[in-house]
């Protein structure tokens, strides 16, 4: 397969494909009417598996946005704060991630889900389990990062008590990977493009990956969630965004070695082979599959049992989820 050499042909390669109508059907948009804005910001973070939303622009103007802002972020804890202050619109993360703001009151709206596993786990010496990490040192980019989340649910998943039984490490300037790579912790929970590098320095060995492993692989990892002042009062708006966000998930699946070089063209990766790698191993296939609300329902239920959410997942999910636009797109873009 021929690889695209820019980010220019990359884009007018979208958009032709819209207008043929090759990634889905376009019946629906005379019945919407035009979005009620035409300007969107997005969340730019380091994450390579949010890929979709980085090589939506010109799907994105096919549906009518003419002003398309990637928002730079620190990433991490801060992006799901950004959304709910309305600096940002829309964002993906880890689902429960976004459970644990939703629980500390954050106006967002999970909208869909963008792929299942991207996670790895990697870990050094003797360690063969998760078992295994039972006082041991574990990095994190910051308490409550995604990171910290779901290495607590994977723990109490195997009869470990995150609170006691590790030993969490978190580094002054955030780059856990690296506390990993010298040896000052035994295990590091990394996504894209972290794992590729430590496979790449061949540093430490993977013993999880929720991209293959159970029951992990069995939900979404990434959640799109928006600003809930924007979705409520933009409702073609969402729905517009996240069809190209899902045409371009497609996308990611079918065509990754073009997406890996529009993430390079457009300066959203820095290594060719790590994107392309990230793009070929994740599952973006799935998101017609997959229950969104049963992946959010069981990180809201996890996160509850280890005491890290207070409120029910019920009231969770009844005020911050809407899957209006999903269930409709998933009838509209069958494959």
């Amino acid at each position: 397969m021929q690889i695209i050499q820019s980010r220019r042909d990359f884009l007018v390669s979208l958009s032709a494909a819209s207008a043929a109508g090759v990634l889905g059907p376009r019946a629906s948009l005379a019945d919407e009417g035009p979005p009620e804005t035409t300007s969107v910001r997005i969340a730019k973070t380091l994450g390579i598996c949010s890929a979709p939303q980085y090589i939506a622009e010109a799907l994105l103007r096919a549906e009518g946005f003419t002003d398309i802002t990637y928002v730079r972020t620190p990433g991490g804890f801060t992006v799901p704060q950004m959304v709910g202050r309305g600096e940002i619109d829309f964002a993906s993360t880890f689902a429960a991630t976004v459970v644990y703001h939703l629980d500390a009151g954050m106006p967002v709206t999970a909208l869909s889900g963008l792929h299942s596993g991207c996670f790895e786990l990697f870990a050094h010496g003797p360690i063969q389990s998760i078992s295994d990490l039972k006082g041991r040192k574990v990095g994190i980019q910051s308490l409550s990062s995604s990171a910290h989340l779901y290495m607590a649910i994977m723990a109490a998943q195997v009869g470990l008590d995150p609170h006691e039984d590790l030993d969490w490490i978190v580094p002054p300037e955030g780059k856990a990977i690296e506390l990993f790579a010298d040896g000052k912790v035994d295990a590091f929970l990394g996504f894209p493009p972290e794992p590729q590098e430590l496979r790449a320095r061949k540093i430490g060995r993977m013993i999880l990956s929720t991209m293959t492993d159970k029951p992990w692989s069995d939900y979404f990892c990434c959640t799109v969630y928006g600003n809930r002042d924007f979705v409520r009062a933009h409702p073609v708006a969402t729905k517009r965004y996240l069809r190209a966000l899902l045409k371009a998930t497609d996308l990611c699946a079918t065509e990754p070695e073009q997406a890996a070089q529009g993430l390079i063209d457009a300066g959203f990766a820095a290594r060719y082979d790590y994107a392309l790698q990230t793009l070929i191993e994740t599952p973006y296939d799935r998101w017609r599959e997959f229950d969104a609300e049963d992946t959010m329902r069981f990180f809201a239920l996890r996160l509850h049992e280890v005491g890290m959410v207070s409120s029910s997942p019920n009231a969770l999910l009844a005020d911050g989820t809407d899957w209006r636009f999903l269930n409709e797109l998933k009838r509209e873009l069958k494959a």
